[in-house]
């Protein structure tokens, strides 16, 4: 866990949505599934999962809009520019899934886990030792 330090701040590419989170950041998971590729654009999410009471919008909320591609979890993205700015899960109401890229400035951090890496693109070499999830992370 990232104790320092206790404010990160991040916001999407334009800089219309800015925002905090307070505390220490968890452990990225990141996950490997077709949704997240094409919600990316790219080979995998990186994400920190974190207590919706740490995250604070700052500016920008006439600016959010959102996106399911499954009945249960909603895409949170700037209306203006397309970043993805977090995720989540109805049955995980008290919790989002940040996206880690939208930080201003990204802490050491361990990666504590991959999901899906049956749908890993084979050109994306996982460079850690993290556990790997053929499917959804267990739990």
């Amino acid at each position: 866990m990232d104790e320092v330090p206790a404010l990160h701040t991040g916001s999407c590419l334009c800089g219309a949505v800015n925002y905090q989170v307070s505390g220490g950041l968890p452990d990225f998971e990141v996950c490997h599934c077709r949704q997240c590729q094409k919600a990316q654009g790219g080979a995998c999410v990186v994400v920190a999962p974190i207590a919706t009471s740490t995250f604070k919008l700052l500016t920008g909320a006439e600016r959010l809009a959102a996106y399911r591609a499954s009945p249960d979890k909603e895409r949170v993205f700037c209306s203006s520019c397309g970043s993805p700015l977090f995720s989540r899960r109805d049955e995980k109401p008290g919790f989002l899934r940040l996206r880690v890229g939208t930080l201003d400035a990204v802490p050491a951090g361990r990666v504590a886990s991959h999901a899906h890496v049956a749908s890993k693109v084979d050109w994306f070499k996982i460079g850690d030792d993290a556990p790997r999830h053929l499917g959804p992370r267990p739990g």
